[in-house]
């Protein structure tokens, strides 16, 4: 018995629903490798007789997917548009572009627009010339705002040094500073976070890459695990991060120092002075300026050497957008200015220490290490404004910088 080939092959016969916007509805029988466009011709055919005459009346029209609303191309075929049995196709006529403006109305709408224009710099100096002026200088108040920021950080320096004399006298420093030294364990920035490391670690991670990864994503797993699949062929991966090995290798030198300090006979007095000493650079070496990594790569990228990039950030408060422009300008304030102190015998360094309110909170552990987490953190002034122990003392010393600023 001969079968025909094309009925072996044939391909599936599929009814569809067509209706019109007029409200006209018919059943199209198609194939799967009818393309849309001569499907749209045979809906025409049958809702318009004759319709063709005009070949711009098929590209006017379209053919749209009622369940998903979307549009069908007309070079695809109904398969690649995955169109199903006894789907529903509305023809839709395309809507007319609009027609051009006239001359006239273009004319028109120019002077219209001309009418409305807003008067240049010269039309609003001249209206203006006679009106007094009361407005502050916009220049005059941002460099007061930069003095601000710069006398503060002296102010600090300063009363750093004067807070550190003061508890050195109280007989109970030492257990007052580890006192400190431990609330300072308890928060301190460097700590990665256990669990997320073990989590990464069971994936498989090595674990330097692992606190590196951690570190760089502000401890996320998610953000971390995306960072070491991304690097997993960097040849760079396993390069401690700017400014870690530094602080690691302060850490191994200061215990070295420690060690070789203890080693001597010493009286009690000389003892208690070197632990304090000791306590203080543990204190400052906790809160020691860090540099956001992320901007540290990022500036590096650019071409900067890694401390002058570290020094742009420490000046701007890890602003990288700052830090670059300080690298591309002038680079003042310099790091080193950042570490000078207020003039001891000046008005307004005499005005805060005679304050009662600084007097009692110079006394006060918690104080000094407010003191020295703002000098090399200014973004964390806000939580030390408003801790109920050492707010008071920063609103008094920025009341007499405004008092004597206005003076």
């Amino acid at each position: 018995m001969f079968v025909q080939e094309e009925k072996i092959f044939a391909r599936k016969v599929l009814r569809l629903h067509i209706c019109t916007m007029e409200g006209t509805e018919w059943l199209e029988e198609v194939t799967e490798d009818t393309t849309v466009e001569k499907l749209k011709e045979r809906c025409l055919k049958h809702c318009v007789p004759g319709n063709l005459e005009d070949p711009k009346n098929v590209t006017h029209h379209k053919l749209i997917h009622a369940a998903s609303e979307r549009v069908l191309t007309d070079t695809k075929t109904i398969l690649e548009e995955n169109i199903q049995d006894k789907d529903v196709l509305l023809l839709v006529k395309k809507r007319a572009p609009p027609p051009p403006p006239k001359m006239s109305d273009v004319s028109a709408e120019e002077k219209k627009k001309q009418e409305q224009k807003a008067p240049d710099k010269d039309a609003i100096l001249k209206a203006t010339a006679n009106i007094p002026s009361h407005s502050v200088d916009r220049t005059v108040a941002h460099h007061s705002m930069r003095d601000f920021q710069t006398e503060l950080r002296k102010i600090l320096v300063s009363l750093i040094e004067v807070a550190q004399k003061l508890l050195a006298l109280n007989p109970d420093a030492v257990e007052l500073f580890k006192k400190a030294n431990a609330m300072l364990d308890e928060d301190d920035d460097d700590r990665v976070d256990e669990v997320a490391l073990r989590q990464l670690t069971e994936m498989g991670f090595p674990e330097n890459r692992a606190v590196k990864a951690l570190r760089l994503n502000h401890m996320s797993v998610t953000q971390a695990m995306e960072w070491l699949i991304e690097h997993a062929e960097d040849p760079t991966v396993d390069t401690p991060l700017p400014g870690q090995a530094s602080l690691e290798a302060a850490g191994a030198s200061a215990a070295s120092s420690s060690s070789q300090a203890s080693g001597g006979s010493k009286t009690e007095g000389e003892e208690v002075k070197d632990e304090l000493t000791e306590i203080f650079k543990k204190i400052r070496r906790k809160r020691e300026f860090r540099p956001d990594p992320r901007a540290v790569i990022a500036l590096m990228e650019m071409g900067f050497d890694e401390k002058e990039v570290v020094d742009a950030l420490k000046v701007n408060n890890n602003q990288q957008n700052a830090a670059c422009e300080w690298l591309l300008g002038d680079r003042k304030p310099s790091p080193e200015d950042l570490d000078k102190g207020i003039d001891p015998d000046s008005p307004l360094f005499q005005a805060i220490l005679d304050n009662p309110v600084v007097q009692l909170g110079l006394t006060n552990p918690k104080t000094l290490l407010a003191f020295e987490d703002m000098l090399e953190n200014p973004l964390n002034s806000t939580q030390w404004m408003n801790d109920p122990e050492t707010g008071p003392v920063m609103l008094q010393i920025s009341r007499i910088f405004q008092t004597l600023n206005r003076t």
